[in-house]
């Protein structure tokens, strides 16, 4: 599962590249807009600035805006900035490799080869999408039916 900070990240950034070159936003508007927390929002937007994907302006017209293109950014990076890697399991990680504690030893590890597997597909996916890329907004998942007290009891 992606961290809320890691969500939230990329939540404000695609909020910034569909305003690409449109100047600096409020920090208010973006948080206002993606229903995220302002001061949680001033601490990811302060993070972005630092690793250069985003500019800061001060003052009464300030704002933030992207550094770069939007298909300059790469979803997988965003992700790695914000969670330090793709992987689902420590062992599995290409650049924050760690040893599983109560694992079995790396070289007998099936469950290892398979998050290999599952961490390179889908590095190869976010590395290739940008903020550039359109990305469908998919109708929410209908909820089941709730079973009825007989129904449940059988």
């Amino acid at each position: 599962m992606l961290s809320q900070k890691t969500r939230y990240t990329i939540r404000a950034l695609q909020h910034l590249a569909d305003l690409w070159q449109q100047g600096p936003i409020r920090l208010d508007a973006i948080a206002e807009a993606q229903n995220i927390p302002r001061k949680f929002l001033t601490v990811i937007l302060s993070e972005m600035v630092r690793e250069g994907l985003v500019i800061s302006h001060r003052g009464r017209e300030g704002g933030y805006e992207l550094a770069l293109a939007p298909c300059d950014i790469r979803y997988g990076d965003i992700i790695r900035i914000t969670r330090g890697s793709l992987a689902l399991v420590p062992c599995a990680s290409r650049f924050a490799h760690e040893h599983c504690a109560n694992c079995l030893p790396e070289a007998d590890c099936r469950l290892r080869g398979l998050m290999l597997a599952v961490r390179d597909e889908m590095a190869a996916m976010l590395d290739r999408l940008t903020l550039a890329d359109p990305i469908l907004v998919e109708p929410p998942f209908a909820d089941p039916p709730e079973e009825s007290p007989a129904e449940a009891a059988e």
